[in-house]
């Protein structure tokens, strides 16, 4: 469903992450996330409160933003997450948060996001 030219821009740029229970939009900028082999969106959840809430209250309903700033070039990925406490992708991002915060922070697991509909965002 990802074609390399989204891949190339959620690899190279910032994701925000966007959810809503009860008519409340949540939008939060990530920058612990990775593309699995399997083409699925992991995001690393250190500050994800907000986002964890309104998962659970919409059946796990999220969208994923991404774009490059210098050529405008952009995409978003509708989806539904499912939520890791554990595995290979937990592990991986605790190990990068430890390492960026210095002990002072841990990733508390992960979002496994399955895309569902990617929109082209370019103007």
């Amino acid at each position: 469903m990802l074609n390399e030219n989204v891949k190339s821009v959620l690899e190279s740029n910032m994701w925000d992450l966007a959810t809503c229970c009860d008519g409340e939009p949540n939008v939060v900028p990530v920058a612990f996330k990775l593309i699995t082999d399997e083409g699925k969106l992991a995001v690393g959840d250190v500050f994800l409160k907000t986002t964890l809430n309104n998962l659970k209250a919409n059946s796990g309903k999220i969208a994923v933003s991404a774009y490059d700033g210098k050529t405008l070039e952009g995409y978003q990925i509708k989806g539904t997450a499912e939520y890791l406490t554990e595995g290979e992708i937990v592990s991986s991002f605790k190990a990068m948060v430890e390492k960026m915060f210095n002990g002072a922070a841990t990733a508390k697991g992960a979002l496994l996001i399955t895309p569902e509909k990617v929109i082209v965002t370019t103007p």
